[in-house]
C-alpha cells in the first residue's frame, strides 16, 4: 500500500482509496481529495511537514498524519 506521504517532491499520483473515519474523512474529502483525483506533490516543508500539493486546479497544504490515509497507486 503506498500513500500520499510517500509520494516524492516533483511527482504525481492518482487517489485509490481514503482511509480514516468520520469528521476526519470527510474533511479531507471537502478539500477536494477524492477517488480518482490526480494529485502533484509541489514541495514538503523543510521540517517535513506539511506538504504543499497542487489539485483540481488549486494549490493545498495537508499535514503527513492526513497524508498517510490518502492510498495512491
Amino acid at each position: 500500500m503506498r500513500t500520499l506521504k510517500d509520494v516524492p517532491v516533483g511527482k504525481s499520483a492518482v487517489v485509490v482509496k481514503l482511509n480514516g473515519e468520520g469528521p476526519v474523512r470527510r474533511r479531507i474529502m471537502d478539500m477536494g481529495i477524492t477517488k480518482g483525483v490526480e494529485i502533484f506533490v509541489r514541495k514538503v516543508a523543510p521540517l517535513g511537514d506539511p506538504m504543499e500539493l497542487d489539485l483540481r486546479g488549486y494549490s493545498l497544504s495537508l499535514r503527513k498524519a492526513d497524508a498517510e490515509m490518502i492510498e495512491v497507486e
